[in-house]
């Protein structure tokens, strides 16, 4: 029995799973036929074929690849600002005639100065005094508030009506005008930035401009407030408005100018740099070259220089400086006034005198004189090195052509405005040569700001013109990627 089952277990281990299935199930779970020999030969070039899908691309597919991805980008850039990446045209023009009014506002201020007509208004109503007198009764009562100022009393005893309105419409004129480029520069201002015709860098600018306009205002009548207090200046003198605050209004107007300026010219430079890039391109490069380091922060100084000798001429019209020592060079018996004259204790207001030397030099006529022709013939001295330095054999081949002729502009400005000054000095400050005089200082600073703006090398316009030039080359590999298309449709043709 025992031999029995061992030789059972045996032929059990031997047989196989099929022995104890049915044949449906043997034919249900039959194993597929194996893999043909073609087969074989696909599944192993299979990777090759695929890397080589992968690396091949047909012309239209990249195309419009192309076209996909410059979609995207565009919808990236929309999305990144709504504002462009240049400013409109029109923008620089409008800057540039802002700039324009608002140089001839500063020339007929000093006509307003020069006549005295500054203190004829007692009030400062921004919106109700936009409109005259308009009746007898109100021209009665501008004229009686007018009789209460120290002006009237010291100087004009004698003026009647009539002598009055003609001072008064100077400085009603003045203060539309002003008025007139408050609007004409916010309005616009808020047209600009809504409608997206400006760069967010071009807004800021556009703000802060309309902020120191409405600041300058402000200003305006703060210097005006000086001259009609009797505490503001020494009793029994002539009755002027604060020399301090004159020099801070006229400071404020050529910061005003200046930004306009220069904003403006910024607009056509970054316009002309798009409209030839491949010129200005080698123009920017110019200008980077080190041999015109020197000259570019020279020229930095030199603004600096004139924009300080033009408020120490504020600081001279305040005082009425100029009518005195009318005669050049000499001030006097000698260059300059005794040391006595120019130190003088009267305009000390401390015991121990320390305040002597910078209340002289800001308070003191023949001081203030001084110091101005000083500052003004250092000036000249500064243009005229300059001049001499652009014309050494580095400097010279380094500079582009717009620079050279802007050096000899500043030379030609810094002369006549050297002879302007003599001749009002000599002819005892005659009105036309004083507002001559002052519309030089401006025509000078201008000078200066357009020499300094064109040696600047202007980091987004060169990044815009390297742009355009990259995009300008596109358009011929697209047209080359177009012929090509056409070549493979027409053999496709052909072989159909």
């Amino acid at each position: 029995m025992s031999l029995f089952q061992l030789g059972l277990r045996r032929a059990a281990t031997q047989l196989s799973k099929s022995s104890f299935a049915c044949g449906q199930c043997l034919r249900q779970q039959a194993s597929p036929a194996p893999p043909s020999h073609i087969l074989k030969l696909v599944a192993a070039r299979a990777p090759a074929i695929r890397s080589y899908a992968t690396k091949t691309k047909s012309p239209i597919a990249s195309l419009s690849k192309n076209i996909q991805n410059e979609k995207t980008s565009n919808k990236t850039s929309e999305k990144k600002s709504s504002f462009p990446e240049t400013n409109a045209k029109s923008v620089g023009y409008w800057l540039l005639g802002s700039a324009a009014s608002v140089f001839g506002i500063v020339v007929f201020g000093g006509l307003t100065r020069l006549t005295e007509s500054g203190l004829s208004i007692t009030e400062w109503r921004p919106v109700t005094g936009s409109l005259p007198p308009m009746s007898a009764e109100e021209w009665d009562s501008e004229f009686e508030k007018y009789r209460a100022s120290p002006e009237y009393k010291l100087i004009n005893p004698h003026m009647d009506l009539d002598e009055f309105k003609k001072i008064y419409f100077m400085e009603w004129t003045h203060r539309l005008w002003g008025r007139f480029i408050g609007l004409s520069f916010v309005i616009p201002t808020i047209y600009f930035i809504a409608r997206r015709k400006v760069t967010p860098r071009m807004a800021a600018n556009l703000v802060g401009i309309s902020a120191l306009i409405g600041f300058q205002g402000f200003i305006g009548w703060w210097m005006v407030k000086s001259g009609l207090k009797d505490d503001l200046f020494a009793p029994g003198s002539h009755p002027r408005v604060s020399q301090y605050r004159l020099a801070t209004h006229l400071a404020a107007a050529f910061a005003c100018y200046s930004w306009m300026l220069l904003a403006g010219l910024s607009v056509f430079r970054t316009h002309r740099a798009l409209g030839n890039p491949a010129y200005y391109t080698g123009h920017f490069s110019a200008l980077k070259n080190p041999a015109l380091n020197i000259l570019r922060r020279s020229v930095l100084g030199l603004t600096a220089l004139i924009f300080t000798t033009v408020l120490s001429g504020a600081l001279v019209a305040g005082l009425d400086a100029g009518l005195i020592y009318n005669e050049f060079p000499k001030m006097g018996t000698g260059y300059m006034p005794p040391k006595a004259e120019l130190l003088d204790k009267f305009y000390s207001r401390k015991e121990d005198g320390s305040d002597i030397w910078w209340r002289n030099m800001l308070e003191n006529p023949s001081f203030v004189q001084l110091d101005h022709r000083i500052l003004a013939m250092t000036t000249f001295t500064a243009v005229l090195a300059l001049f001499a330095y652009s014309r050494t054999g580095r400097v010279q081949a380094a500079m582009p052509p717009n620079v050279r002729k802007g050096v000899l502009g500043l030379v030609h400005l810094v002369s006549l405005q050297v002879a302007l000054g003599i001749t009002t000095l000599i002819y005892i400050v005659p009105i036309h040569l004083a507002a001559t005089h002052q519309a030089g200082a401006l025509a000078l600073l201008s000078g200066a700001l357009v020499l300094g703006q064109r040696l600047r090398i202007p980091k987004n316009t060169v990044a815009l013109v390297q742009r355009q030039l990259k995009q300008g080359a596109q358009p011929l590999k697209t047209q080359a990627l177009s012929q090509k298309m056409q070549e493979v449709a027409k053999n496709a043709a052909t072989k159909a």
